[in-house]
């Protein structure tokens, strides 16, 4: 089965999930919560790291967590370990409390890190444990808004992005947080790249710079292609509107067949978009896209003077891109 990567570096924001053994309770009882929490704790003074927001569920738990230091792994096998410890010796159990590995996304703090906490603080209102996430008493959400006080758990940085005022950014991140809890919140966890990102373009490229390609290079890798792509999609299609001062939206127009089909033929070649996007942008249908880059590729071995043109264009792009 293919694994997710773990990228670890110095200064990284994550959320983080853990869940039990077949989705199985990890939390029995409300001591049970209470010790989470003392090796949540432990764990922020014994690693160094910073603990932006938690709710802990029923059967799993969310973290936004910040590492200084590139100790990720570390820090987790520490809070599930110690946790699996005492839930066994406590319940008399043995095996797996949790569900294999923990799950962890590298957040891009400009764009997405208060959103993320917003729908971290909503879990227990999601799942209909509590009307109000101020009702919950085993999240950081109460720290946040000044009910309760956790000094584990950094709000500085977060609120900090609502206002310089202390009193007055809880208050804003009160209304900020309630001004979704009657609707349907969409979760920005939607809009991960490669399984593993959450961020803008350049964050995008930043994050994938910082793997090591050897690692890419196993096939039980999840979403390999993604991660090992030499370029987004978008900078392809903004090289191409810089280049022939073109819209997105113009790749849809009849008329443009021959050109689709070399830029369909780059997208596929250079970036990870699957022939679902790669038809939206076109303005074709996936299927027709697979059918068409088989054609294409046959065409490109077969004949010079196309195999040059694609050559000279992708140069001319890259040059653009440069």
């Amino acid at each position: 089965m293919a694994r997710p990567l773990r990228l670890e570096y110095e200064g990284a924001f994550y959320h983080v999930t853990s869940r039990g053994n077949e989705r199985h309770n990890i939390f029995f009882d409300q001591r049970d919560y209470f010790k989470f929490k003392e090796y949540l704790s432990e764990a922020v003074d014994k690693f160094g790291f910073n603990l932006h927001a938690f709710a802990l569920m029923t059967n799993h738990y969310h973290l936004i967590v910040e590492t200084p230091e590139s100790n990720l792994s570390k820090i987790m096998h520490y809070l599930n370990s110690s946790y699996s410890t005492y839930t066994n010796i406590k319940r008399k159990r043995c095996g797996h409390l949790f569900q294999g590995r923990f799950k962890s996304i590298v957040v891009d703090t400009d764009t997405y890190l208060l959103e993320l906490s917003r729908y971290v603080h909503l879990n227990p209102v999601r799942a209909h444990l509590v009307a109000k996430p101020s009702d919950y008493a085993h999240s950081s959400y109460r720290t946040y808004i000044g009910s309760e006080k956790a000094t584990f758990v950094t709000t500085s940085t977060i609120l900090g992005m609502l206002s310089s005022v202390p009193r007055e950014a809880r208050k804003k991140y009160g209304t900020f947080v309630d001004s979704v809890t009657e609707v349907e919140q969409a979760s920005p966890l939607t809009n991960l790249y490669g399984g593993i990102i959450l961020g803008r373009t350049n964050f995008i490229k930043d994050a994938l710079s910082r793997i090591e390609v050897h690692r890419l290079e196993r096939e039980e890798t999840s979403y390999r292609k993604a991660l090992s792509a030499s370029e987004l999609a978008s900078d392809v299609l903004s090289a191409v509107g810089l280049m022939f001062q073109m819209s997105p939206d113009a790749l849809k127009e009849k008329g443009q067949n021959e050109f689709k089909k070399k830029i369909l033929y780059i997208l596929k070649r250079r970036t990870s978009a699957t022939n679902h996007e790669i038809g939206e942008i076109v303005g074709m249908s996936g299927v027709a896209v697979a059918k068409a880059y088989q054609r294409f590729v046959r065409d490109v071995i077969t004949n010079s003077r196309l195999r040059e043109e694609i050559e000279e264009l992708e140069a001319k792009l890259s040059r653009v891109k440069g």
